[in-house]
């Protein structure tokens, strides 16, 4: 099989090659060029060594940070490409990083020590793709296996755990008998990974398009990373409303919901509060009042523990205590909830709410579909016609007020929301004159 390779990769390989060395393009870049895809970025190996790398490339930018671990980076046209020495890795003392590492001539060696046989292939023009470990047979049967011994893989670096769930979740594969029972036996070693790596693994995972098969399949996986999550895999709901247990209706949420972070992260987390806020009536059925904000709460701790960025978790905190509003079709209603949440928010939780519905009971499912597409389609009019919800829209401002003799403060601001709350109850037009006219008789 013949790739198109970018042209700096091409002029890399074969300056390498002209020189005496070996070159191939080597990991992810080739498991995507395999499965039509276009790669992100190209790493190359070979077996010179870093300095024989830098003396090669000794007319283009170097960086050489990496070459304790003999990595060159070369900048070409503005473009940094990683150039690797074949390498063993040595003993990995923390799960995570070897504690140091040995050059080889052999680049079956070098690919022996990876973590799946889809990312241990590599390939250059003059031969082809080199595959020592039937990588393209496991691409072919959308399988994740490790290179060898699935039980070393693991406890040689616990992050392969979540990335062998990311690669699944991401290319729509499954994982392979050996390497499922390892990730079982090996779970609780990601106690010893970073949480920001941690984070960033659960985030991609979680944008898959084969998401709710790992969610399902690997759920005790996602209770060592958060074990608050654990309360709702086998949780019965006891409502007309639910004819499923509280993991598998979280499942299909996140199943049902575009794949952003933000969203997919709100629907894993938006019920986790169920458990703890249940009452039963004298009829034995459960209710969950609270549930959205007793839910927000955990979230945060979660969120804050993953060390997610601050914006990013305090929107899924406030998408997660918001995610049960009741907003009937009404375009004044709709006005003012916008009015206290933006649109941003608004569209977010229209598409919260949705994939919430398509998850529950068939009992009166279909009025609640039928209700927020009435709910979206007023929005989305308020939304194209400039409606006014917010003191962006209104036609007046305080210097407005000000040039009308009010003086600066607190009532600049209430004057602004009586106004505002007055055009979207329209109790008075959205007018410049006719706001001011309307302060200057009953304000001022």
């Amino acid at each position: 099989m013949n790739f198109t390779l970018p042209k700096n990769v091409l002029n890399i390989i074969a300056k390498m090659e002209s020189n005496g060395f070996q070159c191939y393009t080597v990991g992810g870049c080739v498991r995507d060029m395999l499965l039509g895809l276009t790669p992100k970025d190209y790493d190359l190996t070979t077996n010179a060594k870093p300095d024989e790398i830098i003396s090669i490339f000794k007319d283009y930018k170097i960086i050489d940070a990496g070459i304790k671990h003999g990595t060159v980076a070369v900048i070409i046209d503005n473009e940094v490409y990683e150039i690797t020495t074949y390498r063993i890795d040595g003993d990995y003392e923390d799960n995570r990083h070897p504690k140091n590492v040995e050059f080889t001539t052999s680049l079956k060696e070098d690919l022996a020590r990876r973590d799946f046989t889809v990312n241990a292939m590599a390939y250059n023009p003059s031969e082809g793709v080199i595959d020592y470990f039937n990588g393209q047979e496991d691409l072919k049967y959308k399988a994740i296996r490790c290179v060898g011994e699935p039980d070393k893989r693991f406890k040689e670096d616990a992050l392969r755990i979540l990335r062998a769930l990311r690669f699944a979740s991401t290319y729509n594969f499954s994982v392979e008998f050996n390497t499922y029972n390892a990730i079982a036996k090996n779970k609780e070693l990601l106690n010893n990974i970073s949480k920001e790596r941690i984070a960033t693994e659960l985030v991609k995972t979680l944008c898959g398009e084969n998401c709710s098969y790992i969610l399902r399949r690997f759920k005790d996986v996602f209770a060592v990373i958060i074990p608050e999550i654990s309360t709702v895999f086998h949780y019965d709901q006891n409502t007309p409303h639910h004819n499923k247990t509280l993991w598998k209706h979280t499942v299909s949420c996140v199943k049902h919901i575009d794949n952003d972070p933000i969203l997919r992260m709100t629907m894993l987390l938006h019920d986790i509060g169920k458990p703890m806020s249940e009452n039963k009536d004298e009829n034995g059925v459960s209710h969950f009042r609270g549930h959205e904000k007793t839910g927000a709460g955990i979230a945060k701790i979660i969120l804050e523990r993953l060390r997610y960025p601050k914006d990013f978790t305090e929107t899924v905190v406030n998408l997660i205590s918001i995610h049960d509003l009741r907003i009937q079709p009404d375009r004044i209603i709709i006005k003012k909830v916008l009015k206290n949440i933006g649109s941003d928010n608004f569209s977010m939780l229209m598409k919260i709410q949705m994939a919430d519905v398509l998850s529950q009971s068939s009992y009166h499912q279909q009025e609640k579909i039928d209700k927020l597409n009435k709910v979206n389609s007023i929005f989305l009019d308020i939304m194209a016609n400039d409606e006014c919800f917010s003191l962006k829209y209104l036609k007046v401002n305080g210097s407005d007020l000000m040039g009308c003799g009010m003086s600066k403060g607190k009532i600049i601001g209430d004057t602004l929301n009586l106004l505002l709350n007055k055009v979207i109850e329209n109790t008075l037009v959205n007018d410049k004159e006719t706001l001011l006219q309307y302060v200057r008789k009953n304000v001022i």
